[in-house]
């Protein structure tokens, strides 16, 4: 392992860049769902309204580990630190266990539709890669 940081490329700085606001937009998700009103939830379809009232705590713990570990690993990213991986490590399970309930357990495609699974797996592809990029970055010396 090198004993000074190399100097990030463009690319580091894009993906990284991107990364931020792609966790400040599940973030922002996270808390839009966990303050959503009555009246709002009043006004979905009772199938939705249902999946929502009987989502158990734990998912809404991976969903936050997900979001926040996420949006963890990007600043340390951008900070370049190696903790990114861990953090983005944390983030990649709470989306597996997100998914794990969502399509196993509570079968939201009853409710959503077959398309619905694209979204969580765009979410699983970006996790997967930030954790392997983050473990790149620290193999080539761009974070420690």
């Amino acid at each position: 392992m090198p004993t000074s940081l190399s100097k990030p490329n463009t690319a580091f700085w894009i993906i990284t860049v991107v990364a931020i606001f792609w966790n400040l937009v599940g973030v922002a998700s996270f808390f839009a769902q966990i303050m959503m009103t009555p009246e709002t939830l009043a006004a979905l379809p009772e199938a939705e309204r249902t999946l929502y009232e009987n989502m158990p705590v734990w998912v809404l713990v991976a969903f936050a580990v997900a979001v926040f570990g996420g949006l963890g690993g990007s600043i340390a990213l951008a900070l370049k630190k190696a903790i990114a991986t861990a953090l983005f490590s944390a983030s990649l399970v709470g989306v597996i266990v997100q998914l794990i309930y969502n399509f196993v357990i509570a079968n939201t495609m009853e409710v959503y539709g077959a398309s619905s699974i694209i979204l969580p797996l765009v979410v699983l592809i970006i996790a997967i890669f930030l954790v392997w990029y983050s473990k790149d970055a620290r193999k080539k010396g761009t974070i420690a």
